[in-house]
């Protein structure tokens, strides 16, 4: 099932072309050079602007580098700091709204290598791919590109994908039962198909989301990334330095802006971390 609008058929051949540079970065080392335009163009049977788009998201992501002259390079490898240092201290609650989903697209297809290997099944097996826009309060927010195995879901609904929680129906409906979750966020830009989709202009503003969802017995069960609004979408963070003082410390004491790497105590820096949906000068959360 895929809907016929002109940018959402744009959306998903530019997100195959995606996925198939990013498995060619991945097969590669840093400062590795890709494939030229016209080679690529001929390889994935898609059209110039169209591989320019995609390639302009991974440059934007750090996931490539242009040298003028010279041809395209796998980027060098990003510094993470993980924010979650224990499962005690990690909380991700949904943003306030009425979250509703529209489907862009909905099939059985196979894992191919780079899904394969994040979902640890063979790049032949079954997989769902969807591809939806997330709206709160009838707005669109977001876009999101699942992958679950066929295995996990055998019967899973369109229905089940624009209506609920997905997580809520996996528990329920299909005996799955979602333990954890690895999340990245990134800085990005839209394209011009997807600005059209979240209503906002090519090359705004947006949150790159990567996340790969276990379950209880440790098996993935979904990979998905999402393409988020910036100027409607931001995360706040809280971060606990150390255990509170029975009395109010001075004002001499109080030093605003430590990192959590300088923390004097030695003690885990605790995270909570929510979703936040702006309107206006207006912000909710929950």
């Amino acid at each position: 099932m895929e809907i016929g609008s002109s940018a959402s058929r744009s959306l998903l051949k530019r997100e195959k072309v995606r996925g198939a540079i990013l498995e060619l970065i991945e097969e590669r080392r840093p400062g590795d050079a890709i494939p030229s335009e016209r080679t690529l163009c001929a390889q994935l049977g898609v059209s110039r602007p169209t591989l320019r788009a995609a390639v302009d998201q991974l440059v934007v992501a750090g996931l490539l580098v242009r040298e003028h002259g010279r041809g395209m390079f796998v980027a060098g490898e990003k510094i993470t700091q993980e924010l979650s240092p224990s499962r005690e201290s990690f909380s991700l609650p949904q943003a306030a709204g009425v979250w509703t989903s529209r489907l862009l697209a909905f099939r059985t297809v196979q894992a191919g290598a780079r899904v394969g290997r994040r979902l640890r099944i063979s790049p032949a097996a079954g997989i769902r791919y969807i591809a939806r826009v997330r709206l709160v309060d009838g707005s669109p927010m977001a876009i999101e590109y699942l992958h679950v195995p066929v295995d996990l879901v055998p019967d899973l609904t369109e229905d089940e994908l624009e209506r609920g929680d997905l997580y809520e129906h996996l528990r329920e409906r299909h005996g799955v039962q979602v333990s954890e979750a690895q999340q990245s966020i990134e800085p990005t830009v839209v394209t011009r198909s997807e600005g059209e989709l979240l209503g906002v202009p090519e090359l705004s503003p947006a949150l790159l989301f990567e996340r790969l969802t276990s379950d209880t017995h440790d098996r993935p069960v979904e990979y998905v990334h999402s393409v988020y609004r910036g100027d409607r979408y931001r995360i706040v963070s809280r971060l606990e330095l150390g255990p509170r003082s029975e009395h109010p410390s001075s004002r001499d004491s109080h030093h605003p802006g430590i990192p959590p790497g300088d923390s004097i105590s030695g003690t885990p820096v605790s995270f909570l971390a929510r979703g936040v949906v702006q309107s206006g000068q207006r912000s909710t959360s929950r």
